[in-house]
């Protein structure tokens, strides 16, 4: 434990940042809700897209506690627990169709055990033998084995005949008689021998799967069972759409089934064509919605009051309703209280709302690194700023050293929109988005997505998703004459610009705002790859 810290900083420093290290009851006392609970509590099958921190595992396991309170069966699964070395790693040396076997195998015997711990705690499923007959019956389609490889088939043969004969003669009151006798047997023996030398492989019907699934949800009376798998972006992105392809057959058609899947939405591969031309995987909108992104719901780059009580009750659950036992800040009654005894005022706490650029768990983080450079004192902007840097430098700069050209066009992106426009925001024309190093940028968290769909006056017709440089990236400019003065400048180029955050309605001039990323790729050795 860190010493020579005050009761609150010591708190803030402690808070669990990942919802893996907290107990479900915790989970659910924790949660502060951005508006995305009752859309995930719908029955719609849903993905859920979020990138790394803004909450998916927190939301799912939240959800998995309010099913369980209305009488029906959540099933969580993480999906980075299932799977074995041979079916994630080796690629190309094992077939598609053989890894995405393993793996399925892995999910419905996670399935089975989840919903047999549900059996033994209600005792009405319990009794029902009927319910366990068909639960080993699902263990029995997913347990055939095929080896497929060369067959030798050897025979041999064995022939014996045998022959006997024998004689006598018969004496009495008749002429004497002769009288012979023999025996002549043959016996065949045919002994065929099957050798087979090739490679076991699973073998699943999903005929025989859905089959047995259906068999089973028929005997857990009417009982609603949330299928919610997290972590959906640790499968292989090959292997993705053959998981894909076995929800669509064989679990979203069950009645009385909901399925959820949390997924960062830059690392799904939901649907593939294969070389045969068959196209395989979640079609999107069709078999499972995907209306539900936390980014979104995180954004509060819009009403400054809302993002402001939002981390105020962040903190306030976490450090008195999740905190360690016998917490020193237990006492607080009140979210406000959390910022006057952890603030030296409400400025602090702004800026770090601000730095958090609405990803709960970077604001775990920044505020527990500002903790520790407070203190005994309570936490000031300068503690925040500094916090912000590192962060950004241990966590999100770190991730992006591999990534050497996504690293450049950051850089480029700050030297463009913020020493030369003094903004830390720009527009990016939609038909660009899906550029690899821009998706990179946002997956790191170093840029966000304030709004989508933004149009301009003086160009009909196109559209604009609005972006802002993460806080840390610019942290260190603010005491200088780059500091940025507002998200977007506005107004014609041959005049001062104008200043506004992310506005509610189009403006006329925008141009000055719109950042070509495409001139920055162009530089690039790789550019003809890229484009």
């Amino acid at each position: 434990m860190a010493t020579g810290l005050s009761p609150m900083n010591k708190a803030l420093n402690l808070v669990p940042k990942r919802a893996e290290s907290r107990q479900s009851e915790q989970l659910r006392d924790t949660f502060v809700d951005s508006g995305v609970a009752v859309v995930m509590e719908s029955v719609d099958h849903q993905i859920v897209y979020g990138r790394r921190g803004t909450g998916k595992t927190h939301a799912f396991r939240y959800l998995e506690t309010v099913v369980r309170g209305n009488g029906e069966i959540p099933v969580y699964l993480d999906l980075r627990t299932v799977g074995s070395p041979e079916g994630l790693f080796l690629g190309e040396e094992v077939k598609p169709t053989e890894r995405a076997s393993r793996i399925l195998v892995d999910l419905l015997n996670q399935f089975h055990d989840s919903l047999m711990e549900s059996a033994i705690e209600d005792e009405d499923l319990l009794t029902d033998e009927f319910l366990i007959s068909r639960l080993d019956g699902l263990l029995d389609s997913i347990s055939t084995v095929r080896v497929s490889g060369e067959v030798e088939v050897s025979q041999e043969a064995e022939k014996v005949n045998t022959s006997k004969l024998g004689g006598g003669i018969k004496l009495g009151f008749k002429a004497p008689e002769l009288e012979l006798s023999g025996e002549d047997s043959k016996e065949n023996r045919k002994l065929t021998t099957e050798t087979r030398r090739g490679t076991e492989g699973i073998y699943l019907n999903f005929s025989d799967i859905a089959r047995s699934l259906r068999l089973l949800f028929e005997s857990l009376r009417s009982r609603r069972v949330w299928l919610l798998l997290d972590e959906w972006s640790s499968i292989p992105g090959d292997i993705q759409p053959y998981l894909g392809e076995f929800l669509v057959r064989c679990l979203l058609p069950i009645q009385g089934l909901t399925v959820k899947v949390a997924a960062i939405e830059q690392q799904t591969n939901f649907r593939t064509m294969l070389p045969s031309g068959h196209i395989i995987g979640l079609e999107l909108g069709a078999d499972i919605a995907a209306n539900v992104s936390l980014d979104e719901f995180m954004v509060f780059e819009e009403n400054k009051e809302r993002s402001r009580e939002f981390f105020k009750s962040l903190f306030f659950n976490h450090l008195t309703l999740g905190g360690v036992p016998n917490s020193p800040v237990a006492h607080i009654s009140s979210a406000q209280g959390v910022v006057r005894q952890g603030f030296t005022d409400t400025r602090a706490f702004d800026e770090l709302v601000r730095a958090a650029e609405g990803v709960p768990r970077d604001a775990l983080n920044i505020a527990a690194k500002a903790a520790v450079r407070a203190a005994t004192e309570r936490i000031s902007v300068h503690d925040v700023r500094a916090a912000g840097r590192s962060w950004f430098q241990s966590d999100k700069e770190a991730a992006l050293r591999s990534k050497e050209e996504a690293s450049r066009l950051l850089n480029w992106i700050i030297d463009k929109v913020i020493r030369e426009r003094r903004a830390r925001g720009f527009l990016v024309n939609q038909h660009d988005t899906g550029n690899a190093l821009l998706l990179a940028l946002f997956d790191a968290r170093v840029l966000h997505v304030v709004r989508r769909g933004y149009s301009a006056q003086d160009e009909p017709g196109e559209r604009y998703d609005v972006y802002v440089i993460d806080y840390g990236a610019y942290v260190d400019l603010m005491q200088t004459r780059y500091a940025p003065q507002g998200v977007l400048p506005i107004g014609p180029e041959d005049s001062e610009p104008e200043y506004v955050e992310v506005p509610t309605q189009d403006l006329r001039a925008i141009r000055r705002a719109v950042l070509d990323v495409d001139s920055f790729v162009a530089t690039l050795p790789s550019a003809r790859t890229l484009t």
